[in-house]
């Protein structure tokens, strides 16, 4: 809760207002914690990815903890690979990781030609938990008050990684605005019902784009990890 309204509702929002922005797109939604589930498979259907965006909750994902590198590699599967470029992946998180494999998978991403954005979530000075149904903060095993902030060292390093950018989530408007423009810039290829379609001007309309959706706000490791 240390952003309005919330970090999953601000996410939603965040998506749905750069989904009408994507040009013809086909878009894919990962949603993911301490396991990674791809809760819709590419498609050019917005529609329905705002209807399994709008039931987005954190009992979609009953594991808890936060597995950054998992997500990543499912939304890497969920595309194309045999062509090394067309392809993003908007990763939306705090950055709090601990499986420790989210830069290995952001190089095996980058080596298959997809661009990584992320959208960091949250705030540096972070916020105690305070689960459903609980009046008292959510603790880790030792007892101590659990505290999620926003890594974005973490964010910045996959981002770099794979020639993408970073923004923080701030402005809403802002930063649809922007990542749109960078993703409708990238070289684009088209298909058609019939198979694949050669445009002379050279950007045809495809590129494959996955969404990662952290739910912040409840699953929270139970240890911290730190990043050197």
């Amino acid at each position: 809760q240390d952003i309005t309204p919330s970090r999953l509702d601000k996410a939603k929002q965040f998506i749905n207002n750069l989904l009408p922005q994507m040009q013809n797109n086909r878009v894919g939604l990962v949603l993911f914690a301490g396991q990674a589930y791809l809760q819709m498979p590419l498609t050019p259907d917005v529609s329905a990815i705002k209807m399994f965006l709008a039931n987005a909750n954190p009992d979609a994902v009953p594991v808890q903890g936060t597995v950054l590198g998992e997500a990543l590699e499912l939304a890497g599967n969920s595309l194309y690979v045999k062509e090394r470029k067309y392809k993003t992946v908007i990763l939306i998180s705090d950055g709090e990781d601990n499986d420790e494999n989210a830069t290995g998978a952001a190089e095996e991403l980058y080596k298959n030609g997809v661009v990584v954005h992320a959208i960091g979530i949250g705030s540096p000075e972070g916020s105690n938990i305070i689960e459903p149904g609980d009046t008292e903060p959510k603790r880790d095993m030792d007892g101590n008050i659990v505290v999620s902030k926003l890594n974005e060292e973490l964010l910045l390093k996959i981002a770099f990684i794979t020639k993408g950018g970073y923004a923080r989530l701030e402005d809403i408007s802002d930063v649809s605005a922007a990542l749109a423009a960078q993703v409708n810039a990238m070289e684009k290829k088209g298909f058609a019902a019939g198979g694949r379609v050669e445009y002379e001007n050279y950007f045809p309309l495809f590129i494959a784009l996955a969404l990662l959706l952290l739910i912040a706000e409840h699953f929270i490791p139970e240890r911290k990890t730190h990043f050197a």
